[in-house]
């Protein structure tokens, strides 16, 4: 047993013992997760700046937070996940100007883009999406209660967060206030002291502007979080995450406001993914960075340059499966390493997969994508016996769920995945439950059991929710028949040992995507996906 599971804080809630370990960047340490209202947990995560088509860099928070959310919800636990959006900022100002379209147009377009892309990696469990515009009463209150809270000023139109006054201004990034430089030009002569940051800043012309005590203008960007986070989640929730690239300034300005304007924490556990850097920078390939648990403070982030180009064209030439399974393979506290090569690798790793639930339809006759897999932890477990299939299948299932609870170790946790997958292929070959006459009802009842117990923990990932491609018969009948009529002829070419006609045939098959298998007794085939 492993010493996160000795050292578990064991609660109950709803019939689930609760064991989960989470490294807090706050306390720089992993804790036992213990919810602010037992059975809930609140989770606010920084969404994105809608300016631009969304990047596979944009997708690493939502893949992991929409899989921390599954685990927990598996754990026994209500929770709701919230993700913001940022639909006013310089960025988008700039773009509205060089596209010549109102600002809300253009937030429209990227924000539809950004959605169309999470819906294609699978991830559907965010519960609300506030946006900044939408906000701007919530966000003046908050700002005036700071004002009057001693902590915040008014200078020509803009307000102005005095860190100076935050004691305890840079507990979660280490560093000081006397050590922030502060933004120059024009600003800076209304600041009192260089690093104040702004929480309204006054209109310029032809910008979008709204109401407030100070006259016309919008939000800073560190205030939108804190008000919406506030709204939704209340002045204390339990889980705030983001990129490393956050940390500062703009969740440490979070914690500055919030925690100034209310007197308590904001949020008990901080949670920062690290970044995704290109290939090239690296000097390899593949979804794997360094170690688990190594900082990854001093990775680069992606940009658009270095081949994190739009995420619809990449979805479009990979599918949204294999991305998401790349982004899961690394711990998410780790640098993950973008190259396509490496998502084609994801792909190859994938079809090992496929395969076997291809495998289990011809010796079983069941879909493994309608499996009634447990729905929670405490549903869940095998009851092996003597089996030695089950006997491993419910050894993966125990080491998955304790690296899970190790803080989300998603990538330590799908290796016991592609165990318990070759455990299975292991059963089938040894009993050689390919052909029908050796297959006896208590082999085929192991197979499926140690499959469902796969879609159990698969499901937590967000993977294999549906199938990839249909049936090719289904897709096409027509196909499949001259596929049939084809994989004839070259049975019979090698009846006859005209082997240059029967190579002949299987190669221009999968020239054209087609794979021909050989098992004993007959030969089956599948599109390549």
């Amino acid at each position: 047993m492993s010493t996160t599971t000795r050292n578990r804080v064991a609660r109950r809630d709803e019939g689930c013992t609760m064991s989960i370990q989470v490294y807090n960047s706050l306390s720089r340490t992993k804790e036992p997760f213990q919810p602010l209202v037992p059975g809930q947990v609140g989770i606010y995560l920084c969404g994105p700046t809608v300016y631009r088509e969304a990047h596979i860099g944009h997708m690493i928070g939502p893949v992991i937070f929409d899989t921390i959310k599954r685990y927990l919800v598996y754990s026994g636990l209500r929770v709701t996940l919230v993700v913001n959006i940022t639909d006013v900022d310089d960025k988008l100002i700039a773009e509205a100007e060089r596209r010549q379209m109102p600002m809300a147009r253009v937030a429209a377009e990227m924000t539809a883009d950004y959605l169309d892309n999470l819906a294609a990696l699978g991830v559907d469990s965010i519960d609300a999406m506030p946006k900044a515009t939408e906000h701007i009463g919530e966000i003046c209150t908050f700002i005036q209660q700071l004002i009057g809270r001693g902590y915040a000023y008014e200078s020509e139109g803009d307000v102005y967060f005095e860190v100076a006054r935050d004691g305890e201004y840079g507990k979660l990034s280490n560093r000081t206030a006397e050590s922030l430089q502060g933004e120059g030009g024009e600003t800076a002569a209304r600041k009192r002291a260089a690093g104040d940051f702004a929480l309204w800043k006054q209109a310029r012309l032809g910008e979008p502007a709204w109401d407030s005590p100070w006259g016309k203008g919008r939000p800073g960007w560190h205030i939108e979080c804190s008000a919406m986070s506030r709204k939704l989640l209340g002045e204390t929730f339990d889980i705030h995450g983001g990129g490393l690239d956050l940390l500062f300034p703009h969740h440490e300005n979070e914690i500055a406001q919030s925690e100034c304007c209310h007197g308590k924490p904001m949020v008990r556990v901080w949670m920062h993914n690290g970044l995704m850097k290109a290939a090239t920078d690296a000097g390899k390939v593949g979804g794997r960075s360094q170690r688990d648990g190594e900082p990854a403070a001093t990775a680069g982030k992606i940009s658009r340059s270095q081949g994190a180009g739009g995420l619809a064209d990449l979805i479009a030439r990979q599918g949204g499966e294999r991305i998401r399974f790349f982004l899961l393979r690394t711990h998410y506290r780790s640098t993950i390493v973008f190259s396509e090569a490496g998502i084609e690798e994801t792909g190859a790793a994938l079809e090992t997969f496929y395969r076997l639930f291809e495998r289990l339809q011809r010796i079983s006759g069941e879909d493994f994508y309608r499996l009634p897999a447990p729905q929670r932890r405490d549903q869940g477990g095998l009851e092996p016996g003597s089996d030695q299939l089950l006997q491993t299948a419910a050894r993966c299932r125990q080491a998955f769920l304790e690296k899970m609870d190790d803080d989300f170790n998603t990538g330590a946790a799908i290796s016991e995945l592609f165990e318990l997958v070759r455990a299975v292929n292991k059963y089938c070959d040894q009993h050689q439950l390919d052909d029908p006459p050796q297959r006896t009802p208590q082999r085929v009842a192991a197979v499926r059991q140690a499959m469902t117990a796969l879609r159990e923990l698969t499901s937590i990932l967000g993977l294999f929710a549906r199938p990839v491609h249909e049936s090719p018969a289904a897709d096409d009948q027509l196909v499949g028949q001259l596929v049939q009529l084809l994989i004839a002829l070259r049975n019979s070419a090698r009846q006859q040992k005209d082997f240059a006609t029967s190579d002949r045939i299987r190669d221009s098959l999968h020239q054209l995507g087609i794979v021909l298998e050989d098992r004993k007794g007959e030969t089956g085939w599948r599109r390549e996906r």
